[in-house]
């Protein structure tokens, strides 16, 4: 596939049965990450999409952070029993880092018929020899990490059980899903600039705000944000 996303948003554009719907890749020749990014999608890895339908997500655009939140969440909880020498963690709103390179990262969009595409790509049994040199120094996998590969379909069930209680949470408990991100949090009391369009923000992380908002210390005192571009 292109992506797997494509292919979801194009079956949403149909009638596509009963919901949600999984997609799942061998391969994507085009994957998207956040803002234009592209995602390395190497052989071995794990490339997803499930479309929910309106009334499975009801959290609206603006608390869509703790969509992505539920979903990093949901790969932490999957990947660390696999990782028990390495530290497993979240970079919000939307990274999964392991041993302090990226795992796994979400991707969300919401259509507009209310309907929303979450995204998620794990490396999994792909090798860093095949990646492209300038994610070399910044990405990693499940078999790089643990020296073994892993039964994909035991991760994806696994991953799909996860995501199941995070999306409940998302109606009866939301506040839990962002608790959850903020201990997982790798970025608390480290420097971030945030990008947002053409404005720059920059300040010391608070940690994650129970409606999965950013919390930044500024020189204007701490301020919450809900969307942009993180720079550490």
């Amino acid at each position: 596939l292109t992506s797997t996303n494509d292919l979801a948003s194009r079956r949403a554009g149909e009638t596509p049965g009963a919901l949600p719907l999984l997609v799942v890749a061998d391969r994507q020749t085009a994957g998207r990450g956040r803002g234009g990014n592209r995602w390395w999608t190497g052989r071995g890895s794990l490339a997803m999409s499930l479309l929910l339908d309106a009334e499975t997500v009801r959290v609206g655009r603006r608390r869509t952070p703790l969509i992505s939140l539920a979903a990093a969440v949901a790969v932490v909880e999957t990947a660390a029993p696999l990782l028990p020498d390495h530290t497993v963690g979240i970079h919000w709103p939307n990274d999964v880092l392991a041993a302090g390179r990226k795992l796994a990262g979400v991707l969300v969009e919401v259509l507009p018929e209310g309907r929303t595409i979450l995204g998620i790509g794990v490396n999994t049994n792909n090798s860093l020899a095949d990646a492209p040199e300038a994610l070399r120094d910044t990405a990693t996998t499940l078999l790089e990490l643990a020296g073994k590969p892993h039964d994909q379909t035991d991760i994806l069930v696994a991953l799909l059980g996860h995501l199941d209680n995070g999306i409940a949470l998302l109606h009866s408990a939301p506040q839990r899903i962002a608790a959850r991100a903020d201990e997982l949090c790798l970025q608390h009391g480290r420097t971030l600039k945030l990008q947002q369009g053409s404005r720059s923000i920059t300040g010391r992380c608070a940690g994650i705000a129970p409606d999965g908002a950013l919390l930044l210390e500024t020189g204007s005192g701490r301020r919450r944000y809900f969307s942009g571009v993180l720079h550490s």
